[in-house]
């Protein structure tokens, strides 16, 4: 047996415009007038709210592809992740994008995952989504299939310069660890250590991270850093620390904050005292940095800022018009605490 919504349409079938329109008493196209908000048709007030008030009464909700037909293309972003943890950062970003996005009538679509789970045309064919932002490299013959059915693609590489054929978003993941040196350099350490993930997926972020320390190391004419991998272990993150100690290094850049809240165990581990023995300063300024002991010093991303730069390239690239500069003055901020 079927339940009937009303005479005209039954749940087990999709609502269409004519169900509407039938509703309504008007015809299809003064439905899709209506709902589209076509400009330069006169249509009462009276047309206008039955109109809306059959199409809330039958849950009617317009065919995106038949949307996307008539406008030229989707409304659709389509978000590749690569096969990362999806921590407090990644989920504050994908919020803060979805949100800036959400602005210029555009909707976000994030797929978590490898290549090796399930081809990424595979992916974007079944969205056809207006654009891809990516944080992983594509091949030449992806760029070229994907240009061909109308698709921009908005890859953020790390570290990476642009390339033909595509819009990159240079995410300036090597300004972090510039600012983590500096300051550590500014306070007085001379022999900087850095503490590396010990997790291989998140090179991507890790190297250029890296690079930024050995660049302002370099422009600063001092050594280092000493790199350790360092495990979220508090008897194996001490093994570095006696490393580190050992080699001179009185001050450690790590590549986030869950990798230096597990040296400054280490450091505890080895009867230490932080910044004392050895100064610490992590990445991304999670709830638990402010509640270690000692508080951790960190640097963090202007999320809303980053979302906003990512919208707005995304709407550019849409548009075919130059996307806007990183604002890189402002995206990346020193927090101050106890720990360095």
């Amino acid at each position: 047996m079927v339940t009937r919504v009303s005479s005209l349409v039954t749940v087990k079938n999709r609502v269409t415009s004519a169900d509407v329109a039938r509703l309504a008493g008007v015809s299809r196209a003064t439905v899709s007038y209506v709902l589209n908000q076509t400009p330069g048709q006169t249509i009462s007030t009276d047309t206008r709210s039955r109109v809306l008030d059959a199409a809330a009464r039958l849950g009617y909700a317009p065919s995106a592809a038949a949307r996307a037909l008539r406008i030229g293309r989707s409304e659709v972003v389509l978000c590749l992740l690569p096969d990362w943890p999806i921590g407090p950062e990644v989920g504050s970003m994908l919020g803060n994008l979805s949100t800036a996005l959400a602005r210029h009538g555009l909707t976000l679509v994030a797929h978590p995952g490898n290549r090796e789970d399930r081809p990424i045309t595979e992916i974007w064919k079944a969205i056809t989504p207006a654009a891809v932002i990516a944080f992983a490299d594509f091949s030449e013959g992806e760029v070229a299939a994907m240009h061909a059915s109308g698709v921009e693609l908005v890859v953020a590489l790390f570290g990476r310069g642009p390339r033909r054929g595509r819009r990159e978003l240079e995410v300036p993941q090597q300004l972090v660890g510039r600012r983590q040196a500096a300051h550590l350099l500014t306070t007085g350490h001379t022999r900087l250590g850095y503490a590396y993930p010990d997790d291989d997926r998140l090179r991507i972020f890790a190297e250029p991270r890296l690079a930024g320390v050995r660049a302002e190391c370099q422009e600063r004419a001092t050594d280092g850093p000493a790199i350790e991998t360092v495990p979220l272990d508090a008897a194996q993150a001490a093994a570095c620390v006696r490393r580190w100690q050992a080699a001179g290094v009185t001050a450690v850049c790590a590549y986030n904050d869950e990798v230096a809240l597990a040296v400054l165990a280490g450091v505890r581990n080895c009867g230490l005292d932080a910044p004392g023995d050895l100064a610490v300063i992590g990445v991304d300024d999670i709830p638990p940095a402010r509640l270690a002991a000692p508080a951790l010093t960190t640097v963090t991303t202007d999320q809303a800022a980053m979302a906003a730069y990512l919208s707005a390239t995304v709407v550019a690239a849409i548009g075919g018009k130059p996307g806007p500069a990183v604002p890189t003055e402002t995206l990346i901020q020193l927090v101050r605490r106890e720990s360095a």
